[in-house]
């Protein structure tokens, strides 16, 4: 799993996140790298949905099925 696909499955968006606190985004991704993907939800499990609130990914079709 990618850290963008990561970003899809907790519904935030990756671009929007990058572009606004790129930084975070960098730190983040580096730390994801490193470890397990539930590994990294323990480390960022309070600050994952105060990420998702302020960058949330756009519904597509896709998802609607």
């Amino acid at each position: 799993m990618t850290f963008t696909e990561y970003l899809i499955s907790k519904k935030i968006d990756g671009s929007a996140f990058q572009k606004a606190e790129p930084e975070r985004f960098d730190e983040w991704q580096k730390v994801f790298e490193q470890v397990h993907p539930e590994s990294f939800t323990a480390q960022k499990k309070f600050l994952i949905n105060p990420t998702r609130r302020k960058y949330t990914l756009a519904e597509t079709q896709d998802s609607k099925k």
